[in-house]
């Protein structure tokens, strides 16, 4: 038995401190361990030796600083993970393993009307066709992250009453998932899962402090304070769509007027190019044409910029992130998007918080969601799990 505060239960802390530091990062040199985690070169060796033994670890020779080092990263053969997105208009699933590689994805469109029963039947082939694709049994999969478009109530799961997925109100996504696949899964909205994704994987790497923003059917923002997605108590944080932006501005779907939501979503940006450009437009097509250089396109996408910069001076001065991401399609548009929402932050943010943020396109598009229910999936995971060893070393 290990009592608080011995030798073993110290130990045992010990290896589960260094195996949550590379399950974060995917992979880490020796000493990015030790920076990380605050146990000494000598402590790491060691305990990244026992890993290895039990089968949790592999280790690679690599390069640091032009020095030779070791990279450590979970076992590939320990388990693997699954993401679930749900989107607007599509599903999309990955399969990864615990060493952050990505075995299958696959996108296909859904009917957003469609029941969350349909939506999940749909789901439930998807992962199992990929987890054929990927060659693994059903049995290695040690969680699923799940992301859906809608605020969901932290202390239920139960997702409110939403425009975006109307056959889906008063359901519980977590536990439906879990009863279909017998697997533990972690919920989260799309704009968190978008934020993980790219602070895993994409332009967030490095910082511990970013705002994702995502523009689609609505406007909502993952926010991270050091190094952890920031969901408030009720789940809530980040609906930076429903920052007021003029008192006497269109009827939001929330109930309010001129929120931020309905100068930037594409259903209420979209009517304004109706006239010239057709009724069949999408926001993927104005943004093709913005780059092309169509006047109107152009001027849309820089207005909805400048809007998107007033919230994210907004959110300058309350959290001060060192980063803000731009996803969803609109980052596509590049610095016509970018230019206007620097120009508003400087012109609107607090000069030292403005100084101290960058502004850049998320590098993983579509595929930030799902990523992010995959990095999901791998945080929330326990660590003691890996600490048993595989048949292999057994």
């Amino acid at each position: 038995m290990q009592t608080p505060g011995s030798q073993s239960s110290l130990h045992r802390a010990n290896l589960e401190r260094v195996v949550r530091a590379v399950r974060a990062a995917g992979s880490l040199t020796q000493a990015d361990i030790a920076r990380t985690t605050g146990l000494s070169a000598a402590t790491v060796s060691n305990i990244v030796r026992e890993l290895k033994e039990l089968g949790t670890v592999e280790v690679r020779p690599t390069s640091a600083g032009g020095r030779r080092a070791r990279s450590v990263s979970l076992s590939s053969d320990a388990g693997v993970v699954v993401g679930v997105d749900f989107g607007h208009s599509h599903l999309r699933v990955a399969v990864g393993n615990l060493a952050h590689q990505v075995l299958a994805e696959e996108a296909e469109p859904i009917d957003v009307d469609a029941s969350a029963g349909q939506g999940f039947d749909r789901a439930e082939k998807l992962v199992a066709r990929l987890l054929g694709v990927a060659g693994v049994d059903r049995g290695k999969v040690v969680g699923i992250g799940l992301g859906v478009p809608v605020p969901i109530d932290v202390e239920t799961g139960v997702l409110g009453s939403t425009a975006i997925l109307p056959g889906w109100s008063g359901t519980n996504p977590r536990e439906e998932l879990a009863a279909r696949t017998g697997v533990q899964v972690h919920v989260d909205n799309d704009a968190n899962l978008g934020a993980l994704g790219e602070l895993v994987w994409g332009s967030g790497r490095g910082v511990d402090d970013l705002a994702y923003i995502k523009v689609a059917s609505g406007v909502g923002a993952g926010l991270v304070i050091n190094g952890q997605i920031y969901r408030g108590p009720g789940g809530t944080a980040g609906e930076i769509g429903h920052i007021t932006l003029d008192e006497s501005g269109p009827v939001c779907r929330c109930g309010n007027r001129g929120c931020l939501e309905t100068f930037t979503a594409a259903r209420h940006v979209l009517p304004l190019l109706y006239a010239s450009h057709g009724r069949d437009l999408t926001m993927q097509r104005v943004v093709q044409l913005a780059r092309e250089g169509d006047p109107g396109c152009r001027r849309v996408v820089v207005d909805i910029g400048r809007h998107i910069g007033t919230g994210v001076a907004l959110l300058c001065n309350l959290l001060n992130p060192s980063r803000v991401v731009l996803g969803g399609g609109l980052a596509e548009a590049g610095e016509i998007a970018l230019a206007p929402i620097r120009d508003s932050v400087s012109r609107y943010a607090i000069p030292s918080a403005a100084r101290q943020l960058s502004v850049v396109s998320g590098a993983l598009g579509g595929r930030a969601e799902v990523l992010g229910a995959l990095a999901l999936a791998l945080r929330e995971m326990g660590d003691g799990m890996l600490l048993t060893p595989s048949p292999a070393t057994a």
